[in-house]
């Protein structure tokens, strides 16, 4: 190999490196088996939460766990933030608003979600009440968040982190959290990074193009020097 393309070589690895570093980052994996289902709910069981409310969680995420297919989910977040942050057996004390106690849960959880393999793809406040649909039950939310799970076992992973349930209380002492699952049956990227990604390919391949065209001009006229 010449020393003009041991660069590109060792760029072309790179690249390769960290495309199946990602490829296996957001790889769904196999489906949960009943051990590690009862595993996981162990675990979940002791992550501090409303002690009227945990029975039912925990059996819908049994449900929702023994129906794996292996394939990603997204993660709806409708929360609606309580007047006051509440207080709950293992919630350390706080004396800040919902808003604030919510934001260091978000801050703490994203690198814990990350390394699960899950992704924030949308977050942000609900700037007025719905318009349509009128019931209180579900009006007035305060904040919404999608989150995308490669396979439920990544959330499993999450919310099983030895790091996760002493910062589960923030978000659970502040908002009234409703949490659905969902297929993706259509998504649709920014469109303005699919229009620049497609210029810089154009951009590229009309590089290598010239290039390629550049050393096949050169190469005859060497030989008839030569």
């Amino acid at each position: 190999m010449t020393r003009k393309r041991w660069p590109m070589a060792a760029l072309a690895a790179l690249l390769a490196a960290f495309v199946a570093a990602v490829w296996l980052w957001q790889s769904p994996g196999r489906k949960l088996t009943t051990p590690e289902i009862d595993r996981y709910l162990a675990l979940v069981a002791k992550v501090p939460f409303p002690p009227d409310a945990q029975p039912q969680f925990l059996q819908r995420l049994r449900t929702w766990a023994e129906a794996d297919d292996g394939q990603p989910v997204y993660m709806l977040n409708l929360m609606r933030y309580y007047p006051a942050v509440r207080a709950m057996p293992g919630a350390p004390a706080f004396t800040g608003t919902p808003e604030e106690s919510n934001r260091i849960y978000e801050d703490r959880a994203t690198p814990l979600a990350l390394k699960a393999g899950a992704i924030p793809l949308f977050a942000g406040p609900v700037r007025n009440e719905n318009v349509m649909g009128f019931a209180p039950p579900v009006d007035q939310w305060s904040r919404v968040l999608v989150m995308r799970y490669p396979s439920r076992r990544a959330f499993f992973d999450l919310v099983t982190d030895p790091e996760y349930a002493p910062i589960a209380p923030y978000k659970l002492a502040a908002l009234d959290v409703n949490l659905v699952p969902m297929a993706a049956e259509l998504t649709i990227p920014d469109l303005r990074i699919v229009a620049a990604a497609l210029a810089l390919a154009v951009f590229l391949a009309a590089g290598w193009w010239r290039a390629a065209r550049r050393s096949d001009s050169i190469t005859p006229s060497a030989a008839t020097r030569s």
